[in-house]
C-alpha cells in the first residue's frame, strides 16, 4: 500500500470530504477512511498525520463513534475539527457536555501564538456547527483560539503536536480554513506540498501498464467528463490494438452531442466504435412514464447493446469504469451506502458472464480532480467544461412519455438555452443548466391567436459536488432573453419557467 501523508478518520460529517480535497488543492495527498479502520491498515499507509473528522454523534453517548486506542499511542501529529475535538477532550480526560444554545454559523475567530497558526490573523469568519461544547480541558493542553461563543474554540498540546478545533476549517466560510489545513500538513507533520495532476497521470498510466500487460480493455463512452478522461487515460498507456473505446448512441443525447463525441475523439486519435441504436431506445421507452421504469428499461436496453458489442471481442480481458473517489468513501461510510434516492444508470449492471477485472483509474481523486486531469491529458477545455449528465439522457428530462416529439422540444429549448449562457459568460458560473420539458399545456396568445403548448422549466444550480445544491441567481434580463428565444424560435412552447428549488429538499434532476 502506498504511503499517505495525511489520513482522515471519517465519523459521519457531511464535511468530511471537503477536508481531503482542500489539502489536496494545498499540494498534500491525502485519503478518507471510517473512523473503525483497523490500526493495521492505518499504519500500512505510514502517514504522518491524522485528522478526525466532525460528526453528528456525541461523544459521552455510550454508542459514540471512538477509534482505535491505539490511534493514539502512534505517536503521530492529530487534529481534531468539532467532534473530532471532543473526542481528543474526552480521551485526554477533559469533560465535554451538551451545550445550552446549539452554534450555527459564521463567528469571529480570535488566535493567540502558536506554529500553526503562521500567516494568520485574528478577526477572520470560521464556521461552527456544533450542538456539544468542551467544559473542562485535559492536563497539557492550552487554549489558543476562542470565539464569543467558543472561549476552547482552538486547543492545542504543542508538545505532544496534538491540536483541535471546534469550527470547520474545511468549509469555505471558514476564510483562512486552507491556510490552517495546510499549516497542520506542512509545520506539524513535515509533509510535502507536492502532490498535483501531472504526478498522478504518470503514475497511474504506469500502473494501467502494468496491470493489463499485453491484455485488451474494453471502454463504454458515453460523452462524459468520467469516461473520456478514462479513454485518454488508457489511451497514453496502451496501443490502438489493445484498447476498444464503444460509444452507444440511444437517441437520448443533446442536439449534435453524439457527433461531438466522435469529433473529439477522432481529434484525440483514440479509435471509437459508435453503435447507433436510437429505434431500439425508442422502442423500450413506447409508453413508459414512470421515472425509476425509465431507467431501469434503459439500464437494461444498453447492457443488452453493449453484450451484443462485447461478445465481438471475445480476448478482452479488462473492463474500464470511471469510479471517482466519491462512490469509493461512499462505499465504506461511516452510514453505509446512502439509501437509494434514484437508481444509477451504470456499466456496474452488466451481466455476470462478463467476468473482467476492472480498471479504474479514477478511484482515488474527486471529480474536479478528473478535470484536472484531463486538462493534462490534452482534453479540449469544451469537454472538460462540460455540465454534467445523467446516463439516462434526456430521457428523464421528459416529464411522462417520452417520444420523438417531445425530444425535439426538449433538444431545442436546451440548445437555445446553453447558447444563451455562453454568450452571456455565465456557462461557467453554475454548476450545471438544462431544460425539462414538462408536459403540461397552457394556454397563451401569439398574435391574435390562442395557443395551447407545452411548458419548458429552466434548471441552473450552484454546486461543488451535487451533493447539495442552490438554484442559480441568474440576472433576470438573462433569463428573458432565453424565454424569449425559445418561445419564438420553437413551435410547439408557449410558456418558459425557472425553478428556484434547492437540494434538498428537491434534487437536481426532475427525475
Amino acid at each position: 500500500m502506498k504511503q499517505v501523508p495525511i489520513l482522515v478518520l471519517d465519523f459521519g460529517s457531511q464535511y468530511t470530504q471537503l477536508i481531503a480535497r482542500k489539502l489536496r488543492e494545498s499540494g498534500v495527498y491525502c485519503e478518507v477512511v471510517p473512523y473503525r479502520e483497523d490500526i493495521v491498515d492505518i499504519k500500512s499507509r505510514k502517514p504522518q498525520g491524522i485528522i478526525l473528522s466532525g460528526g453528528p454523534a456525541s461523544v459521552y453517548s455510550e454508542d459514540a463513534y471512538k477509534p482505535s486506542e491505539e490511534l493514539w499511542d502512534l505517536g503521530l501529529p492529530i487534529m481534531g475539527i468539532c467532534y473530532g475535538m471532543q473526542l481528543i477532550t474526552q480521551y485526554f480526560g477533559g469533560e465535554v457536555v451538551a451545550s445550552n444554545h446549539h452554534e450555527y454559523g459564521k463567528a469571529e475567530l480570535n488566535i493567540k501564538d502558536s506554529k500553526i497558526f503562521d500567516g494568520m490573523s485574528s478577526g477572520k469568519t470560521v464556521w461552527m456547527s456544533h450542538g456539544d461544547r468542551a467544559e473542562r480541558l485535559p492536563d497539557g493542553f492550552e487554549v489558543i483560539a476562542m470565539s464569543e461563543n467558543s472561549p476552547y474554540a482552538g486547543i492545542a498540546n504543542e508538545e505532544k503536536n496534538i491540536y483541535a478545533f471546534q469550527f470547520h476549517p474545511e468549509v469555505h466560510h471558514s476564510v483562512e480554513g486552507t491556510k490552517l489545513l495546510k499549516n497542520f500538513a506542512k509545520y506539524i507533520c513535515g509533509c510535502d506540498s507536492t502532490w498535483n495532476m501531472g504526478g498522478f497521470a504518470k503514475e497511474k498510466i504506469e500502473a494501467i501498464k502494468a496491470q493489463v500487460g499485453d491484455k485488451k480493455v474494453l471502454c463504454g463512452v458515453s460523452g462524459g467528463v468520467d469516461s473520456s478522461v478514462v479513454a485518454a487515460m488508457l489511451h497514453e498507456a496502451l496501443p490502438n490494438e489493445q484498447l476498444i473505446c464503444v460509444f452507444v448512441d440511444q437517441g437520448l443525447l443533446r442536439k449534435d452531442e453524439g457527433q461531438q463525441v466522435q469529433d473529439m475523439f477522432k481529434l484525440l486519435g483514440i479509435p471509437l466504435i459508435t453503435i447507433d441504436a436510437k429505434k431500439e431506445f425508442m422502442e423500450v421507452l413506447k409508453g413508459v412514464s414512470d421515472p425509476e421504469t425509465k431507467r431501469k428499461a434503459i439500464g437494461e436496453k444498453f447492457i443488452e447493446v453493449f453484450d451484443k458489442e462485447a461478445q465481438k471481442h471475445t480476448d478482452v480481458a479488462f473492463l474500464a469504469q470511471g469510479t471517482l473517489y466519491t462512490d469509493v468513501i461512499e462505499s465504506v461510510s461511516v452510514k453505509g451506502p446512502s439509501k437509494t434516492i434514484k437508481s444509477h444508470h451504470n456499466v456496474g449492471g452488466l451481466p455476470d458472464w462478463m467476468t473482467f477485472e476492472l480498471v479504474e483509474p479514477l478511484r482515488e481523486i474527486f471529480k474536479d480532480e478528473v478535470r484536472k486531469l484531463g486538462l493534462e491529458l490534452g482534453l479540449p477545455k469544451s469537454m472538460i467544461g462540460r455540465h454534467p449528465f445523467p446516463g439516462p439522457g434526456l430521457a428523464i428530462r421528459v416529464m411522462g412519455d417520452v417520444n420523438e416529439e417531445a425530444l425535439r422540444l426538449l433538444r431545442e429549448s436546451d440548445a437555445i438555452m446553453q447558447e444563451e449562457l455562453k454568450s452571456t459568460g455565465y456557462y461557467d458560473k453554475v454548476w450545471q443548466a438544462f431544460t425539462v420539458l414538462l408536459n403540461v399545456q397552457s394556454v397563451g396568445v401569439m398574435g391574435d391567436n390562442r395557443t395551447y403548448d407545452n411548458t419548458v422549466c429552466i434548471r441552473m444550480v450552484e454546486s461543488v459536488d451535487g451533493m447539495t445544491a442552490t438554484f442559480a441567481h441568474i440576472p433576470h434580463d438573462i433569463l428573458e432573453g432565453m424565454s424569449r428565444r425559445i418561445i419564438n424560435e420553437i413551435d410547439g412552447i408557449n410558456r418558459v419557467v425557472y425553478d428556484i428549488s434547492s437540494k434538498p429538499p428537491a434534487t437536481i434532476e426532475w427525475e
